[in-house]
């Protein structure tokens, strides 16, 4: 896999983190811009953060309206949340 791809994924799951805590904060999704690009900004992964910040420039070069999204630590992932359950009747 290359490191674009590997970025593609990267940014998947980021991407369905941000939209659970827009569901879960739904002032945050009111104050972004409707017309912009969101680009996420993930302050634990340099990486990313560097080329999510490359390919915002480039929309912006290309004339279309960006947001970015500045996102801090992450809490360590959690398989389920079911915290209990039982199997048969």
């Amino acid at each position: 896999m290359n490191t674009d791809d590997t970025m593609i994924e990267k940014n998947i799951e980021l991407s369905a983190e941000f939209s659970r805590y827009l569901f879960e904060h739904p002032e945050i999704e009111a104050s972004l811009p409707m017309d912009a690009e969101v680009v996420l900004l993930p302050e634990f992964d340099p990486a990313l953060r560097a080329f999510n910040q490359k390919l915002g420039q480039t929309m912006e070069a290309q004339g279309e309206n960006v947001a970015y999204v500045r996102i801090g630590p992450m809490r360590p992932r959690a398989l389920s949340r079911i915290e209990s359950l039982a199997v048969g009747a």
